[in-house]
């Protein structure tokens, strides 16, 4: 995997917790810099975090679907893909409320970066080099969701669902674009 496609899909990947990011700002109003940095502990922490677990998942059970990995990795960035495409234009407000304790974040965390760990799975039948891959995923989703408390107290919601949308496409695209090097190339 080229260092611009893991750039593309570190932001796709991202969007979710930018979008609930942007959500934590709006419901804060003035966030102060702890805020960010909780945000984007939390998001980027777990970004990283999942694809490690889908990769060592993958890897375990790689010799045995190695045939069909690149239909699965297809598969599961449409299924991530769509999926966000759909919450995007589904138009329900999310109700955050403004607090950053552990008992808030952790289920945002977790919710935000299932979708990695799918890719974590992918990485594994695509040889990517895990450790830098996650760790680039992480920063930048730190960087998105830090940012994402901030545009949300002065933008409001209307970056929400179109970060979701933008993030989803991408993922599509990334699908087909594997599924079409496999088949194509093969």
């Amino acid at each position: 995997m080229q260092l611009y496609e893991l750039f593309i899909l570190a932001v796709s990947l991202s969007m979710d917790a930018f979008a609930v990011s942007i959500c934590k700002g709006l419901s804060t109003g003035r966030p102060r810099l702890g805020h960010c940095l909780t945000c984007g502990g939390w998001f980027g922490g777990f970004q990283a975090l999942m694809p490690l677990i889908g990769w060592l998942l993958g890897v375990r059970f790689q010799g045995m679907i190695v045939s069909i990995d690149h239909w699965i990795a297809f598969v599961l960035l449409a299924l991530i893909g769509f999926n966000m495409v759909r919450e995007s234009r589904g138009g329900e407000a999310e109700e955050l409320d403004c607090s950053f304790s552990p008992r808030a974040m952790f289920p945002l965390a977790v919710a935000t970066s299932i979708d990695a760990l799918a890719v974590g799975v992918t990485f594994a039948f695509l040889q990517v080099d895990i450790l830098p891959a996650v760790l680039f995923i992480g920063v930048t989703t730190f960087i998105l969701s830090a940012a994402g408390v901030k545009v949300g107290a002065v933008f409001g919601s209307r970056f929400k669902s179109k970060a979701e949308l933008a993030g989803g496409l991408i993922l599509i695209g990334m699908g087909i674009k594997i599924l079409l090097e496999h088949t194509l190339l093969a």
